[in-house]
């Protein structure tokens, strides 16, 4: 960013205004326009410019001549930076992103999606020199940084700043950096300090800015740190930001497209919600990149469903090991993610109600407030619930809280079999 700081008189001119607040607040008027008129020399009748003010004008049309040979030039001189500039990804962007897909692909075992994201970095951050990240003192818990990571310091450049616990103040920055262009800046905190940095987030999304957010810790599986720090409300609320996509991903997957999909986006701001506890394992392949960017689609069917599960992140894993525990009694149902429900609600009507049928019951999972599901849940003429938490944690263990707040197998089980 650029400041340029011009120091003014105001009023300047005006023998008696000049320098007061009466300049700034009213008009001048009658006598005092005489006396400025006569104290600048201004001889010339109102609506009348001299010739000399007309030249100064016309050097515009020189000046945009000499500003497009300059480009010209330079577009030659430095074709990486002008890439850059132009909010360009590299010519080997996909085979980038193949290599972050083929790695989420192979993860066999648990890992916490914060984790799964800093993995897919490793693959973006070094390719892509643009990428300037940084976390408001959290850098060691929002795994913002990856192994090329140097920190800016007062002694030379780096690409991963530490801002210190100044959540407003960095998500501003990096609007900043994002309006300047040749820089895709990515930030993170804990997703409850969303609030502190919330009006930033939204002016990246007045202004359509490529800026990513990195928020993790994002549901009660924070655990004993208590309600202070567990978000229920937030990704609900972050939801409703016009022009703001919100992810919630499930595993390694959809952790890296949910990150590509924050690179390659150009008009607004992308936001990861991630998880602190480790995820279940998706058995995943190639073909489920395209599903997952469509913001909502099956992840596990069966052959005749009778009600449909829709799960985001960490309850995913909840939602398929309640699909087992419901085959066993005879029952099929199908599994939902919904990583992200503003790019599923852009997709054609006749893909949403293939994913969502409005004849089956359906059960929403998720480990925040319920309200903006409503809306899925009631798609058609049938039943639904939804499981979530309507209000604020408490202080325990993980486990502890999940089975507290009836985010169980067993909970999901009989909420299932009291709509059928």
């Amino acid at each position: 960013p650029t400041m340029i700081i011009c120091k003014t008189d105001i009023g300047h001119g005006s023998p008696n205004k000049h320098g007061t607040a009466e300049a700034h607040g009213t008009a001048v008027m009658g006598d005092e326009i005489a006396a400025t008129r006569a104290n600048l020399g201004w001889t010339l009748p109102p609506f009348e410019m001299p010739p000399e003010a007309y030249a100064v004008l016309d050097a515009k049309v020189n000046g945009a001549a000499l500003e497009a040979a300059w480009n010209r030039a330079f577009a030659g001189a430095d074709p990486e930076l002008k890439r850059r500039l132009g909010n360009e990804l590299p010519a080997n962007y996909a085979d980038i992103l193949k290599a972050a897909i083929d790695a989420a692909i192979a993860v066999d075992k648990e890992v916490a999606t914060r984790k799964a994201a800093q993995n897919a970095l490793e693959f973006f951050g070094p390719a892509l020199p643009e990428m300037i990240g940084g976390s408001a003192d959290l850098t060691g818990s929002n795994l913002t940084n990856h192994k090329q990571s140097i920190a800016v310091t007062s002694e030379g450049v780096g690409n991963h700043i530490g801002y210190g616990v100044r959540e407003f103040g960095m998500c501003a920055i990096a609007n900043g950096m994002a309006l300047h262009g040749g820089i895709i800046p990515y930030v993170g905190t804990f997703l409850v300090f969303s609030d502190y940095a919330r009006n930033a987030i939204r002016m990246a999304a007045i202004m359509k800015q490529r800026v990513i957010y990195i928020f993790t810790h994002d549901s009660i599986g924070v655990g004993e740190d208590g309600p202070t720090h567990q978000p229920v409300e937030h990704i609900a609320s972050l939801r409703l930001i016009p022009g703001l996509q919100v992810w919630r991903p499930a595993d390694s997957m959809e952790s890296t497209v949910a990150y590509a999909s924050g690179i390659e986006r150009k008009n607004g701001p992308t936001m990861l919600c991630l998880s602190r506890q480790n995820t279940a394992v998706i058995k995943r392949d190639a073909s489920h990149e395209a599903l997952i960017r469509r913001g909502g689609y099956i992840v596990s069917e069966v052959l005749k469903p009778a009600l449909v599960l829709i799960a985001t992140g960490s309850e995913v894993g909840l939602a398929l090991a309640a699909q087992k525990a419901l085959a066993a009694d005879g029952i099929e149902a199908r599994v939902v993610s919904m990583p992200c429900t503003q790019l599923f609600d852009q997709q054609t009507i006749d893909y949403k109600l293939a994913v969502l049928p409005p004849d089956l019951p359906k059960i929403a999972i998720e480990a925040g407030v319920t309200d903006g599901w409503w809306k899925y849940i009631h798609g058609g003429q049938t039943p639904g619930a939804a499981i979530g938490i309507d209000t604020f944690g408490e202080s325990a263990p993980a486990p502890v809280l999940m089975k507290h707040f009836g985010l169980t197998v067993e909970n999901v089980v009989a909420k299932a079999k009291t709509l059928l």
